[in-house]
C-alpha cells in the first residue's frame, strides 16, 4: 500500500467511527487526509462504498490483531475478556469518547440499506467472535457454548462501547468487564 493510499483509509477509518458512513462525505475524507482528488478515485475507482469497505476490513484487522493479543496475555477467558474490556474502557475513555465501536455507526446505517457494507460488517463480527470462541475453546468450555458465549461477548462489548460513549462514562465498560468475568467463572 501506498502512504496516500494509507492516510486515506486512515481518514475513512476515523471518520466513519466518529459519525458514519452517510455523514462521512468524500471531500470531508479528502480535506482531512491531505490527498489529492485524484488519488481518492485512482486507489478506489468505484467510489465511496469500495472505500468503506475497505476501512470496515482494515479496521477489523486491527482489532482482531488486538482482540488475538489480549486473548494470548492469559490462561483463563474470564480474565483475557475481562483484561480487553478494561483496555477497551481506557481507549475510549482516553478518546474523549470518541472512539470505539468502529463498525457499530456502519453496520447499523447498512444492516437494510447496502448489502456489500452489510456483509462487511458481519465479517468483521464474525471474525472477532471466532477468536473469543477459540480463547473460550481453550478454556474448556463445549464448542456449543464457546459459540453462544462468544456471541454474548461481542455483543455486550459494542453494546458496552455505545453506552459508554453515550454516556460519556466508562462505567458500562467496566461493568461489562466484571459481569462478563463473573459469568464466564460460574
Amino acid at each position: 500500500m501506498s502512504n496516500k493510499r494509507d492516510e486515506i483509509i486512515a481518514t475513512t477509518c476515523r471518520l466513519m467511527e466518529m459519525q458514519g458512513y452517510h455523514a462521512t462525505g468524500l471531500n470531508q475524507i479528502l480535506e482531512e487526509s491531505g490527498a489529492p482528488k485524484g488519488s481518492l478515485y485512482y486507489y478506489f475507482p468505484e467510489g465511496k462504498e469500495a472505500l468503506a469497505i475497505e476501512a470496515i476490513e482494515h479496521t477489523s484487522r486491527l482489532i482482531a490483531a488486538n482482540l488475538r493479543a489480549g486473548m494470548a496475555a492469559h490462561d483463563h477467558p474470564a480474565d483475557a475478556i475481562t483484561d480487553f474490556l478494561q483496555t477497551l474502557a481506557h481507549y475510549v475513555q482516553t478518546s474523549g469518547f470518541q472512539a470505539g465501536g468502529p463498525i457499530t455507526a456502519i453496520a447499523l446505517e447498512a444492516a437494510s440499506t447496502n448489502e456489500a457494507l452489510n456483509a462487511a460488517c458481519r465479517d468483521a463480527y464474525q471474525d472477532w467472535q471466532a477468536i473469543v470462541e477459540a480463547k473460550l475453546n481453550e478454556g474448556g468450555y463445549t464448542a456449543v457454548r464457546a459459540r453462544r458465549l462468544a456471541s454474548l461477548v461481542i455483543a455486550v462489548i459494542e453494546g458496552a462501547i455505545i453506552l459508554s460513549r453515550t454516556q460519556r462514562n466508562v462505567a458500562p465498560l467496566l461493568d461489562a468487564a466484571t459481569e462478563i468475568g463473573v459469568l464466564l467463572r460460574c
